[in-house]
């Protein structure tokens, strides 16, 4: 469960991260790093104000425990002194889960907001955002990694027809690589947006690194549309696939 809480903050604090054309010095990579806690802190208070208070009251009691523990065992004033990092910890912990939850709120049910979320994941797949996209504005992107091609539709009804179409040309462009078809939504047989970078890290893996090198190459010619990406924190750390 911690591994996992961890692993889940610093995916959120990359949702925030602003993309830099050269590599930072040390200045200006921590300015960017409390940058992005800033972003997150007010995105948190704007979406979710009680969890500030939460937070702080968190941090308290903590503290205050710690300080009860002391007193039991004859060192209230040591025991203080220990559990003010813990209850920093604590308070950070929670403040993680709730930027988390504040940033897929902030983007739910915008346009291209699956693709915000697919771009934001660090390594492992490559995005190609609207590769297909209808009149109603339904849209497929294309992530390819070890679990082969994954289709993610976002959209109404129609998403469907446009994931069989996008499935048939990569079966026939690409024969014999798997293809996963996934629809973002909060009905049954869909992923929710907040769960959908876990659920495509869950896949299994199907192609080794020399295939998805060569899978990636072929598709460099196909590419994709031009979109709209959701304003917001979300989409100022989104990593663009390379070209």
């Amino acid at each position: 469960m911690g591994s996992t809480s961890a692993r889940e903050g610093a995916e959120v604090m990359a949702l925030f991260r602003r993309k830099k054309k050269d590599s930072p010095a040390a200045g200006e990579k921590s300015n960017s790093q409390l940058q992005t806690l800033k972003d997150a802190f007010a995105l948190t208070r704007k979406e979710k104000p009680l969890a500030i208070i939460y937070m702080a009251l968190i941090f308290i009691a903590v503290v205050i425990l710690g300080i009860v523990l002391g007193t039991v065992f004859g060192h209230p004033i040591y025991f203080g002194i220990i559990s003010t990092p813990l209850a920093f910890l604590a308070a950070f912990f929670f403040f993680t889960r709730q930027a988390n939850s504040a940033a897929f709120a902030s983007i739910e049910g915008q346009i291209g907001a699956g693709a915000s979320v697919l771009m934001a994941i660090r390594r492992g797949f490559t995005t190609t955002p609207a590769v297909n996209v209808s009149r109603n504005q339904d849209m497929v992107h294309r992530c390819v990694g070890r679990a082969g091609i994954v289709l993610v539709g976002e959209g109404g009804q129609g998403v469907n027809l446009l994931l069989q179409d996008e499935k048939k040309k990569m079966e026939r462009f690409l024969a014999g690589v798997p293809v996963t078809e996934v629809v973002v939504g909060n009905y049954s047989g869909q992923v929710s947006l907040k769960k959908l970078q876990r659920h495509l890290k869950k896949l299994p893996k199907k192609l080794s690194n020399n295939q998805v090198r060569e899978v990636r190459n072929r598709l460099k010619a196909v590419g994709g549309l031009n979109m709209p990406i959701p304003k917001g924190p979300m989409p100022k750390g989104v990593r663009m696939p390379k070209r």
